[in-house]
């Protein structure tokens, strides 16, 4: 259930067992992949990885079905391979109660050895400043000394780029930005200082791009990822192993190379 970026109105977005498996955990497994290519002597296995998730509200839509916070399907179906280093328990990670839920995460997390996070920036910031509070320290490398990693998606990274900054003023810190959403997995960081995203081909997702100028055509042209140009900005039209078929999830992006796809998400239709 998603209430999207420019409206209150609820949407429900269908996520299958396909879609769980074949595109949301297979970019948790690149994410993991690629911070290994960066960092080959990484011990990230070695300690805990912190998520911070959404409500877990879940309305029983019928025996097989049920419909909440993307964040929260994903983690009560989280794979062992995430579930055996997760923290915190999973009673916290699901609680409903947004204020009581970042001291509880705060509480548990700091006693943890904590090697990487997971999570939207400004929520993780949040936790993140609490956890300082109570411990009285400068940064979060005081706390977790073994911290490497921070992924993060939902929004753009640039204005909390200096924040994070402050909060991990190691050197050896790696940043990796996902491109996701409820519809679906789309894009991945793969180059350490790069903004743009590497588009990810084998998630289940079918795509098809519209030039920005056409949007208020009747009939706008629609291109394939073959026909698709450096530079120019398209409005993204996806087909997925969810269910959706030629959605609109309301993105603009601007490809900044075609060999191999690379994107940058550059604004709402």
């Amino acid at each position: 259930k998603s209430s999207g970026t420019t409206s209150a109105t609820s949407k429900f977005i269908p996520v299958s067992r396909e879609a769980l498996e074949d595109c949301h955990y297979k970019g948790g497994k690149d994410l993991i992949a690629l911070h290994y290519a960066h960092r080959p002597d990484s011990k990230l296995y070695q300690g805990m990885n912190m998520v911070v998730g959404g409500s877990s509200t879940i309305e029983q839509l019928r025996a097989d079905a049920y419909s909440g916070d993307l964040s929260a399907i994903i983690i009560r179906n989280l794979p062992i391979w995430v579930e055996v280093r997760r923290t915190p328990v999973i009673e916290t990670a699901l609680m409903e109660n947004w204020e009581e839920k970042i001291e509880r995460m705060a509480r548990e997390t700091m006693r943890e050895d904590v090697r990487s996070i997971a999570g939207v920036p400004s929520w993780t910031l949040i936790i993140l400043r609490r956890i300082l509070e109570l411990t009285g320290k400068d940064h979060m490398h005081e706390v977790w000394p073994n911290l490497e990693l921070f992924m993060h998606g939902g929004v753009s990274f640039r204005p909390y780029r200096e924040q994070f900054a402050e909060l991990f003023p190691a050197s050896g810190m790696n940043y990796l930005e996902s491109y996701n959403a409820s519809e679906g997995f789309f894009g991945i960081s793969d180059r350490r200082g790069s903004e743009d995203l590497l588009l990810m081909l084998d998630y289940g997702i079918f795509f098809e791009f519209v030039p920005v100028e056409e949007l208020d055509r009747e009939q706008p042209t629609t291109k394939r990822l073959h026909e698709v140009e450096e530079g120019r900005q398209y409005a993204i039209v996806i087909s997925t192993n969810a269910g959706l078929w030629r959605y609109m999830p309301g993105d603009t992006v601007r490809f900044t190379s075609v060999a191999p796809y690379r994107i940058q998400v550059s604004g709402r239709t």
